[in-house]
């Protein structure tokens, strides 16, 4: 206990950033994304530096988490003010069978028209959710068409450098997000 003190004083030894959610820094992985977005344009996290981007996994027919999310992420964003603006919300599509482009633009554009929808071909989407570790499997429904998608249901929080920082897991709620993104923000870079 006398040496996490000593830490937080700055005596012996670096203090960590008390996120709310799960510290990734220095992890491993979530390191590179290239995708096409809603308008056809290949993305890759490299050019959001300078932002806090963060990316959520998901698709648009989910029923609660996906929308859940990205509702909380515009919240945020619009109550950080102008500091709003260097938060980059991206959505990447684990479902690009039936999330198309301009399908994917609308729903994003639902929640806040600077967010950024991502996809791509199974092989792709396949290789982004191992390079994040994150899961997705479809689900049959009653009908081929009416199936649902499993998925991991949480943020990745990076850093203004394009570093993975925060897991910020669902059921979190705005303030958590809202703490880690102020956390960030205010990081020298």
């Amino acid at each position: 206990m006398t040496l996490t003190a000593c830490d937080q004083l700055g005596l012996g030894g670096t203090a960590k950033t008390a996120f709310q959610g799960v510290d990734l820094t220095g992890a491993e992985y979530a390191r590179s994304l290239n995708l096409t977005d809603q308008d056809g344009r290949s993305r890759s996290l490299a050019e959001f530096k300078g932002k806090i981007p963060v990316v959520f996994f998901g698709y648009t027919q989910c029923p609660d988490v996906c929308p859940t999310t990205l509702a909380e992420l515009a919240e945020v964003k619009r109550s950080l003010g102008a500091d709003g603006e260097r938060v980059q919300g991206i959505f990447v599509t684990v479902d690009p069978e039936r999330d198309t482009a301009p399908l994917l633009k609308a729903y994003v554009a639902s929640f806040d028209p600077s967010f950024v929808a991502l996809r791509g071909s199974d092989e792709q989407t396949k290789a982004v959710a191992k390079e994040f570790k994150i899961y997705f499997a479809k689900v049959a429904g009653k009908t081929p068409e009416s199936y649902t998608m499993d998925h991991t249901a949480a943020s990745f929080i990076f850093d203004g450098q394009g570093r993975v920082r925060v897991f910020s897991r669902y059921g979190s709620g705005a303030p958590a997000l809202a703490n880690d993104i102020k956390l960030l923000l205010a990081e020298k870079s």
